[in-house]
């Protein structure tokens, strides 16, 4: 714990520096740093109240009421009456607020626009990706991102079979066995043949892998697709994207012309099973094994076009 908060404070000077949080003022404006965020808000908003502002920023209410009188004084900002709320007066930007908050957006752009340009595509949208990471990881209230599904691209299956042993060794404490038979799974399909029809599906959101799946031709049975290795990180959960795989690899073995789709799972897999039941599967066997250094139940999951 020592060494993260360590890390993490290390981070923060680079970053601070990196932006220019200790200058006077901030991008070469007469306002400071905190000065620059409370007309940022207020620009953003469009109208706000000095309650809303001191809750979104946290910031100490007399220390932001100094800062709005000093907005005030020099015509960046008015005030009206609010209409349901008499102990409070909205706030809005002057001409002069606007052409202020204007400024500072072209400088700041520019400042991020120098920070990253010695970046290739790819490291910036990695840079964007572990921002927005962060952000959630921490509680902000990142915006919606759209999901979509894609082909795998090179390096995607390796990131997988990484990703699915990590995470499945955090959640259910599966050992390296579990991580050796995946990797050979995907092996598997990446050798198969494209007739019968196969294919897999990378969920992407802001930038990054969000969950995958694949369908190929069941080992032995005619005429049978199987559904593997679902997955979808811990951080884009509850926001549907397993159906969706779920939903993309059952249509494609309908459309394929295969007789019925079936699937390997555990019973301890309890939010997948709800998604396989939600989407017309039911168990057909049901065996307890030992794997992965744990006694488990596996089930075969059927489902018939």
């Amino acid at each position: 714990m020592t060494e993260q908060i360590d890390d993490i404070r290390a981070f923060n000077r680079f970053y601070t520096g990196q932006i220019g949080l200790l200058e006077e003022q901030f991008n070469d404006s007469p306002l400071s740093l905190p000065e620059a965020r409370v007309l940022y808000e207020i620009d953003s908003r469009g109208h706000t109240t000095a309650g809303d502002l001191a809750r979104a920023l946290r910031m100490d209410r007399g220390y932001l009421s100094r800062i709005l009188r000093k907005f005030a004084d020099a015509g960046l900002t008015a005030m009206t009456p609010h209409l349901t709320d008499r102990r409070s007066n909205n706030l809005a930007l002057t001409s002069d607020g606007d052409i202020i908050a204007e400024r500072l957006n072209e400088k700041s752009n520019e400042a991020v626009l120098n920070l990253v340009h010695p970046l290739t595509d790819s490291q910036r949208q990695e840079l964007v990706s572990a921002m927005l990471r962060i952000r959630t990881l921490l509680g902000d209230n990142v915006p919606s991102q759209p999901v979509t599904l894609r082909p795998p691209r090179i390096g995607d299956i390796g990131w997988l079979v990484h990703r699915q042993g990590v995470l499945y060794h955090q959640q259910y404490g599966w050992n390296g066995e579990f991580e050796a038979l995946i990797a050979r799974i995907y092996a598997d399909y990446h050798a198969a043949p494209e007739t019968p029809p196969k294919s897999l599906w990378v969920a992407e959101r802001g930038g990054s892998i969000a969950g995958s799946i694949f369908t190929m031709p069941s080992e032995g049975i005619a005429g049978s697709a199987q559904l593997r290795m679902l997955y979808v990180e811990p951080a884009a959960r509850g926001l549907g994207i397993g159906r969706l795989l779920v939903e993309q690899c059952v249509a494609f073995a309908r459309e394929a012309g295969y007789e019925r789709m079936r699937l390997w799972t555990h019973t301890v897999q309890q939010s997948a099973r709800k998604l396989y039941a939600a989407a017309g599967f039911a168990v057909v066997e049901s065996k307890p094994h030992h794997a992965f250094g744990k006694d488990l139940i596996s089930e075969i999951w059927e489902k018939r076009f």
